[in-house]
């Protein structure tokens, strides 16, 4: 009798601790691990759903004209495509950090604020960048050079090995690397564009 007594506290302290395990895990932790699922799915739909459109964009025939145009474009949408998957990408994972902080009950507010204020700082700080961005974003919109291109830019002549928001780099004749700022760049020779 006393064993079956024992034996009935000792299933009603493992229900306890069962039930408390539990009411544990499905608070934070459940919506920890839902907010990163939500976020890997966002980030893998967006991407596929970005994938998709730029491959679309690539292959319609928006600019009749030579075989060498059609490759331009198709350049231009790949480079379109992975500027805007990165920046979905930093979106989601920026909001998803923001969610789980709050699960570890953060209070986020001063955050949001001092991050508007560090936000200002950098900015001023940070002005090349930002330069360097915005004039990488209207190098890419209005195709003043691409991946394969032949080029002047500054002091350089070669070849454009890669095309990016902030930085292109292009490899001259004796086959050095370089990196050019797009912000620094304000003009360029396009040996490889038919007029």
């Amino acid at each position: 009798m006393r064993a079956n007594i024992h034996l009935l506290g000792a299933a009603s302290t493992l229900s306890e601790r069962s039930l408390s395990l539990w009411h544990w895990f499905s608070g934070s932790p459940l919506h920890i691990i839902v907010i990163l699922l939500f976020a890997l799915l966002g980030q893998r739909l967006g991407s596929r759903t970005i994938s998709k459109a730029m491959n679309r964009l690539a292959s319609a025939d928006l600019i009749p004209g030579p075989t060498n145009m059609v490759a331009r474009q198709k350049e231009r949408a790949r480079t379109t495509g992975t500027v805007l998957t990165s920046t979905l990408n930093a979106v989601i994972w920026v909001i998803s950090l923001g969610m789980i902080l709050d699960e570890f009950g953060l209070n986020l507010g001063p955050l949001i604020a001092s991050a508007g204020v560090i936000g200002v700082a950098l900015g001023l700080g940070a002005q090349t960048i930002v330069r360097d961005v915005l004039s990488g974003l209207f190098m890419l919109v209005e195709d003043q050079y691409g991946v394969g291109d032949k080029v002047e830019v500054l002091d350089v002549s070669g070849t454009v090995e890669k095309v990016g928001l902030r930085i292109t780099t292009v490899r001259d004749a004796n086959g050095i690397l370089w990196y050019l700022r797009n912000g620094e760049i304000l003009k360029v020779g396009n040996h490889s564009q038919s007029g």
